[in-house]
């Protein structure tokens, strides 16, 4: 099963998640806008540790793998958002499904393309061979993000969202 690694681009570093990454991380998803598309609200501190450390537990399955990242700006050094890939194993070759968040301040900077693409680049080197999304149909920027990291539109919905693929 793949393994987060830390991954570098021009301006971030995807670093794998850690428990202790929880107090900044609620500050950066503080903004209850970012879960307009995707439900639910902010977490405190205390309740984003106990789900990162169900997270960073890793998947009760065994042929599915929970890879998670923060989104470390480099220069200020401070976390600006998440990635993760949801890894299940095929015996033709794995299957990603994707997301990513970045922070309310750090929007529309292109922070999101970078690190999606670079997720994607990522998985690819390890041989995954097929990468989904789901976005909203009226999200534009969450599309404009997997259309950037190349992926596209399919005619296949889930639980109200368009399923993207990389072709």
């Amino acid at each position: 099963m793949i393994i987060a690694e830390t991954v570098r681009t021009a301006r971030l570093t995807l670093l794998p998640l850690l428990v202790e990454h929880a107090e900044e991380m609620a500050e950066v998803l503080s903004d209850p806008d970012l879960h307009g598309f995707i439900g639910g609200e902010p977490l405190s501190p205390g309740d984003l540790r106990a789900r990162y450390g169900r997270m960073t537990a890793g998947s009760p399955d065994p042929a599915v793998g929970w890879l998670n990242w923060v989104l470390r700006l480099d220069g200020p050094d401070h976390l600006v958002g998440t990635v993760q890939a949801t890894v299940t194993a095929d015996p033709v070759g794995s299957v990603a499904e994707i997301a990513w968040m970045v922070g309310t301040p750090w929007q529309r900077r292109g922070f999101a393309v970078e690190s999606a693409r670079a997720l994607v680049g990522w998985l690819g080197e390890r041989s995954v061979r097929t990468v989904v999304a789901h976005v909203h149909p009226e999200h534009r920027a969450s599309a404009a993000v997997a259309s950037a990291a190349g992926l596209r539109p399919t005619e296949e919905w889930q639980d109200g969202e368009v399923r993207w693929r990389l072709p």
